[in-house]
């Protein structure tokens, strides 16, 4: 996804379950109407949308927004190259998505169960 040296110029991103395009935009240094641009040139990119149409974007879209702007900003790549590797990546990271989703969802669960436990 994104190289290590790219890590440290993006802040981390917190454990929530939804953000803002406010709070995205922070996150991967991006401006909001270049999110909602993305979103048209990108079906990978696909927020929920809710009441009024206000988008609310999960983990996994901050993380393909930053891999995005890792490939134009920082690798040059055209929109359309972007697509394309993003495309061809897509079947060989689904899984590792996946795996991360799941941990995720474990270490989550995990949480819940000691609330519990302690009630």
């Amino acid at each position: 996804m994104l190289e290590p040296s790219h890590n440290n110029e993006l802040p981390a991103i917190p454990g929530k379950r939804y953000f803002t395009i406010g709070e995205v935009s922070e996150l991967c240094a991006v401006k909001p109407h270049v999110l909602r641009y993305w979103e048209q040139e990108f079906p990978q990119l696909s927020p929920v949308k809710r009441r009024g149409n206000r988008r609310y974007y999960q983990r996994q879209d901050v993380l393909l927004i930053r891999q995005i702007r890792s490939l134009l900003y920082d690798q040059g790549f055209t929109i359309g190259g972007a697509r394309q590797r993003l495309t061809g990546e897509e079947a060989k990271e689904d899984n590792s998505q996946y795996k991360q989703l799941i941990r995720q969802t474990i270490a989550e669960l995990e949480e819940v169960l000691q609330v519990l436990k302690a009630n």
